[in-house]
């Protein structure tokens, strides 16, 4: 029996030890882990500094880096993540349908837990936590098979975790790191159909097709995002601008940033110039179509293959449309079906964008960056889907576990 599957055994093993904790245990569980990750900062941090150095020395770019970087805010934050997950309604058990059939059966539809789910991931130490926090409060073992650029940040996270499910009782193997980064090992792990229900990768377009390409596991994927935002003609321009600069500019590395500026013809004159101005005193690079570059000449000319870009970088693509057709068909042309941004003040045009696309996500008038599972009151948030399973969009405890039948009689029998 080979080391994977001898771990993905154990970790099944350990799901039913997670599986078997009441509501109460996984939020004291969840809770004594924030504060040892925080109790465990520096050795943390400084697993993270071998990273960071590593890194560098490989050439790896500025986004990955930036993904990579832990700071004692991160790690705030990554505990803080986890206090949310505590907090957050348990999904094990509820109820999500009942009813009386005509030969008096009772027929319930009740949540439980997925089983093992393994992460497939790059420069995300913060997964580490997030997944084991969503996986343990959806009753699931999980396992993490991070990339090597992370590996000492990923391993002291899951130290401090494991010690905090020691003082538990909870096996160690519910949360299982492999260590072995071979792309074998990772080939092995996504063809136990016989022990891992799900597989959610994490990372570049690369990684994902990579894991979906081979796995016979499940895969839940997303594989950029190409995010948009269409500026109308009765847009409040002021909101425009703030939208776009929050989208672009607040973390360009994140998959919720905006990639592609759509502009109304009616209102390019006026918004283009002062976008362009905020945006370059940001340090972004603007590639523009004719049209575009026809109002902010300077603009660098857009190819085709801009509008498909994920650049994940201070770079726009910009594109002047005639009308919200125009732009709903460029959206529909170039999405990913990740996020789309409409920014109006015509309820009608909104409702119109809205129908029109089918996109995991669609914002009026708020900003890309809320795509994420947390700030859209799911906690922490494992991945994002845009495959149409049983999850779609941003994805935490809910999309962690299934329904099932339970059916209740007083003998009746089909005859």
């Amino acid at each position: 029996m080979t080391d994977i599957r001898t771990q993905a055994l154990a970790c099944r093993e350990a799901s039913r030890a997670i599986a078997a904790l009441d509501s109460t245990a996984k939020a004291a569980l969840l809770e004594a882990m924030a504060e040892q990750l925080l109790a465990d900062e520096a050795a943390i941090l400084a697993a993270n500094v071998q990273d960071l150095d590593n890194a560098r020395a490989a050439g790896i770019g500025n986004a990955m880096l930036d993904r990579l970087m832990l700071n004692p805010a991160r790690i705030t934050g990554i505990a803080d993540a986890l206090r949310e997950v505590a907090g957050l309604p348990d999904p094990v058990g509820q109820k999500t349908r009942s009813e009386v059939r005509p030969n008096g059966i009772v027929v319930e539809r009740v949540r439980v837990p997925l089983g093992v789910i393994a992460m497939i991931y790059e420069a995300r130490p913060n997964v580490t936590a997030d997944a084991a926090a969503l996986c343990i409060k959806a009753g699931n073992g999980v396992i993490l098979r991070g990339g090597k650029e992370a590996i000492a940040s990923n391993q002291a996270i899951a130290a401090s975790l494991h010690t905090a499910m020691a003082r538990f009782g909870v096996p160690a193997a519910a949360l299982t790191i492999v260590a072995d980064l071979r792309r074998e090992a990772m080939l092995e792990l996504l063809q136990l159909t016989d022990i891992v229900d799900l597989a959610i990768p994490r990372g570049g377009e690369g990684l994902i097709r990579f894991v979906a390409e081979h796995a016979r596991v499940p895969v839940i994927k997303h594989y950029k995002g190409v995010c948009h935002l269409f500026v109308d003609a009765v847009a409040d321009t002021a909101k425009a601008l703030d939208l776009l600069i929050d989208g672009k500019c607040s973390r360009p590395s994140a998959c919720n940033a905006i990639e592609t500026l759509l502009v109304h013809h009616d209102i390019a004159a006026a918004f283009l110039p002062q976008a362009a101005e905020a945006l370059r005193a940001r340090g972004v690079e603007l590639r523009g179509c004719p049209a575009s570059r026809a109002i902010v000449a300077d603009l660098l000319p857009a190819t085709e293959a801009d509008w498909d870009a994920e650049y994940l970088d201070l770079i726009l693509a910009v594109r002047v449309v005639d009308d919200l057709q125009a732009a709903i068909a460029h959206i529909q042309c170039h999405t990913s079906d990740h996020t789309e941004v409409i920014v109006t003040e015509d309820a009608a045009n909104a409702e119109t964008f809205v129908a029109a696309l089918r996109s995991a996500v669609v914002m009026v008038n708020a900003s890309s960056r809320f795509s994420d599972g947390g700030q859209l009151g799911l906690g922490a948030e494992i991945g994002i889907s845009t495959t149409r399973l049983h999850s779609y969009g941003p994805m935490g405890l809910e999309a962690l576990t299934v329904e099932r039948f339970v059916v209740r009689g007083e003998g009746q029998v089909r005859t």
